[in-house]
């Protein structure tokens, strides 16, 4: 029996080094993809990163694309599952501002690269991932039900188709004044995150 144990305990090991080292992997594709790029990228940027061979690598990932892909799954999944977690007695449009306040937030740490909206390579490429898109479908399918609800509910204008609302929410997410605050200004991060989400929610104009 002590063997059996021995053997499980060995494998259960084995396993939990692989999987701390694929997280290693995603957490260095993730900064040398906000970095450089897609194009630019490579397996030996990664793996030299992380710090193992290339063949190590790619038992992980076959492939640039297949490392890729399920990087940015796994900022999909945090978003889900941020929102699985979210208090329930908040309101749509205040679900909405914290899931925001949330990918601003992982983006100022570098662990956001939105990659789909500014290569065409890459969403190319993402059209052909079975799994990012049925995340991503599930996440925008959650998004709008919370827009619909937000003006339903007068907390977000009624007038403007929600697809408007929705695809202006996710350029939030990727707005290039995010890094040039991070750059230039002298503010924190928190004073950035509180600013944007001001501008997205209640624009320029002081509150009459």
């Amino acid at each position: 029996m002590s063997i059996f144990n021995s053997i499980s305990k060995k494998i259960s090991f084995k396993d939990q080094a692989f999987k701390l080292r694929e997280d290693a992997i995603l957490d260095a594709t993730t900064r040398i993809l906000g970095d450089k790029g897609f194009d630019l990228m490579t397996m030996d940027d990664v793996a030299n990163t992380v710090g193992i061979s290339k063949p190590s690598l790619y038992k992980h990932f076959k492939s640039k694309e297949d490392l890729v892909g399920e990087a940015l799954i796994r900022l999909i999944d945090g978003a889900i599952a941020y929102m699985a977690q979210m208090d329930q007695q908040l309101s749509s449009v205040q679900k909405l501002s914290t899931l925001l306040e949330w990918a601003l937030r992982v983006r100022l740490e570098g662990g956001l690269p939105f990659l789909p909206s500014t290569s065409a390579s890459v969403r190319a490429m993402l059209m052909r991932n079975m799994t990012y898109m049925t995340r991503i479908l599930k996440l925008n399918s959650q998004l709008e039900k919370l827009v619909l609800a937000a003006q339903k509910e007068g907390q977000l204008n009624a007038q403007l188709p929600s697809d408007v609302i929705l695809f202006s929410y996710y350029s939030r997410t990727c707005d290039p004044a995010v890094d040039y605050l991070k750059q230039y200004s002298k503010m924190s991060d928190d004073d950035i995150v509180g600013h944007m989400l001001q501008v997205a929610f209640q624009g320029f104009r002081t509150s009459s």
